[in-house]
């Protein structure tokens, strides 16, 4: 009880702080891309206003900004690597759900991490490839997304990814035999073949864990940064972030 309660007092000291050195009206824009069950839109869609969508990273980030009392907005859009870049680029701007690599360390500030993520190589039910260690997969044709961290993980291992445009595409392209593997998030992965009616898939291979964060443009103040991160320190502890991830993954 010690700990929720000191947690709390950190996090009320940190937003307080930070609301008072923000300039008069500051407001965070935040984008996200549709990537069930983390983020999606609720029409199935590839743009929806934050009304319009739900999933586990859009309720927890809802919820670290309520409790650290700063303005934004969400919009779920498309491509990923447009909205990547205008976080990247202008300031006010903040993006999610994105893995924390080398890469990328440097180009954000972040605040996380956010929610857990499986690597995960999927294949027809009916293949018969047998995977013990990611090099094996140098042998078939691999499905990924363009200016998506698996993909370039992947292209920097030494594979030949064949990069579709969205996500979604992959499970048809599968299901078609148009390529040999999968790669994506164990549970994205299921949900997105289910939005597109795609059944009799498999897993093959758990290739790496990683976890996923809020991104935010490099001129974000410090004391923002502080009090989303205390926000959320928040939350693990009283234990609302895993009563949310929890209840999307049952």
């Amino acid at each position: 009880m010690k700990r929720v309660v000191w947690a709390l007092l950190g996090m009320v000291l940190l937003s307080g702080w930070a609301v008072a050195d923000m300039p008069p009206g500051y407001k965070l824009v935040l984008q996200t891309e549709n990537f069930p069950p983390y983020n999606f839109a609720t029409n199935g869609g590839n743009y929806a206003k934050e009304s319009d969508a739900d999933g586990i990273s859009i309720r927890i980030v809802q919820e670290i900004f309520k409790r650290s009392g700063i303005d934004y907005s969400i919009t779920l859009k498309f491509p990923w690597d447009r909205i990547y870049n205008k976080a990247k680029d202008k300031s006010g701007y903040g993006v999610f759900s994105m893995v924390r690599n080398d890469e990328r360390e440097a180009l954000f500030k972040w605040v996380g991490p956010l929610a857990p993520d499986e690597w995960v190589f999927f294949a027809r039910e009916d293949s018969e490839i047998q995977l013990t260690a990611l090099q094996g997969a140098k042998n078939y044709t691999v499905g990924g997304y363009k200016g998506d961290a698996l993909t370039e993980y992947l292209q920097g291992e030494g594979l030949q990814v064949e990069a579709a445009a969205a996500d979604h595409l992959n499970a048809k392209k599968l299901q078609d035999g148009k390529i040999d593997l999968w790669a994506a998030n164990s549970f994205s992965g299921l949900f997105l073949a289910n939005q597109q009616g795609v059944t009799g898939i498999k897993q093959v291979l758990t290739f790496d864990k990683v976890d996923l964060y809020l991104g935010l443009n490099k001129e974000t103040p410090d004391g923002v940064v502080n009090a989303l991160q205390a926000a959320l320190d928040s939350m693990r502890e009283d234990g609302m972030l895993e009563t949310i991830i929890t209840g999307y993954l049952k």
